[in-house]
């Protein structure tokens, strides 16, 4: 069987029971680690399957479509370190006009009871559920106990004073703050996927990059960036990388470029993360090829200065669990 799954309906994923945690896990920060780690422990207290339950698009981007807010993980990253963590089932339900109006009790009834047969839920502070976002969790425990399972919620999970959110984690990507996103993360801030194809303009310019695709989403950072590449030989790799639409060459879609420092191989269709160190400077519009080559070189200069002075730390590495999708993403 396959451990992730998509659907609402289905059958019974666990008919011996489950412990299901319940979250949008963008970011997969302090918070939600500390519940995903209660939610297994509680399954393996009571030999039950773990599962996380999520969905795709996140809710807040299926409501507004045409501006969607800044997306922290892609899916797959957010699978793979679910799964590295120790749960057994992920649930990546499809985020629709059906799921949108399940009512907050029907909710309860067919996903968790009769698709997930849970024993118990978890879920975040200040957790909603359900169409319009009428459920909360005193509703959930009420569902629960005419449903058959109990339902708690774990205690904030605060840095400096004020919980961990992913909105925290945004703010301070945006303001170049890697350090505070770092802390509330557990980790630092990167993004990984398989290297796509270019227009290799950046070979032609002299910076050959490995490109990587933003899946749709819309990225919570944009401009030029010192970094390190993780996925290319045993030690993490320097670089200066772009994340942005390329408005100097009529770019459109998001794109990520990493380009490494004194390496020459081809890396298409590899696995890569890019960890983002520094920001250098926003993206900007060139009047012509000349003037960003010649800004590209301080950009490389800057990063490699900055690179240099810091001391990497070897702990930083990507997830790497496998998986089967039952269906794509």
């Amino acid at each position: 069987m396959s451990r992730l799954f998509r659907d609402v309906d289905g059958g019974p994923r666990c008919p011996h029971g489950s412990v299901v945690c319940i979250g949008a896990f963008d970011g997969l920060h302090l918070g939600h680690q500390a519940l995903v780690r209660r939610t297994v422990e509680r399954a393996r207290e009571l030999d039950l399957p773990a599962v996380a339950l999520s969905f795709e698009p996140l809710p807040r981007e299926f409501f507004a479509r045409s501006n969607p807010p800044p997306r922290l993980l892609l899916p797959r990253a957010k699978i793979e370190r679910l799964l590295g963590m120790g749960v057994e089932q992920v649930g990546l339900l499809r985020f629709d006009e059906r799921l949108s109006n399940l009512s907050a009790e029907a909710f309860a009834r067919v996903v968790l009871r009769d698709r997930l047969s849970a024993r118990e839920v978890w879920v975040g502070p200040e957790f909603r559920f359900g169409k319009g976002r009428a459920g909360d969790i005193a509703l959930l425990r009420q569902t629960g106990r005419e449903l058959g399972f109990h339902a708690d919620e774990i205690a904030p999970v605060e840095l400096d004073g004020d919980r961990v959110s992913s909105t925290r984690i945004r703010a301070a990507l945006r303001a170049g703050d890697f350090a505070t996103a770092t802390r509330l993360l557990g980790r630092p801030y990167a993004i990984g996927g398989h290297v796509v194809h270019g227009k290799q303009l950046g070979r032609e310019l002299g910076f050959p990059t490995a490109n990587l695709r933003f899946g749709g989403k819309t990225p919570a950072l944009s401009g030029i960036y010192a970094s390190w590449v993780h996925g290319v030989g045993s030690v993490p790799r320097a670089s200066v990388s772009s994340l942005g639409t390329r408005p100097t060459v009529a770019g459109v879609e998001p794109l990520l470029e990493a380009h490494l420092f004194d390496f020459n191989g081809d890396l298409y269709g590899r696995r890569i993360e890019v960890e983002f160190v520094a920001k250098l400077r926003d993206e900007l519009k060139f009047p012509d090829l000349d003037s960003l080559t010649e800004q590209m070189h301080r950009d490389a200069e800057q990063a490699r200065a900055i690179l240099s002075a810091q001391v990497f730390v070897p702990e930083f590495h990507s997830s790497s669990t496998s998986f089967r999708l039952s269906a794509p993403l």
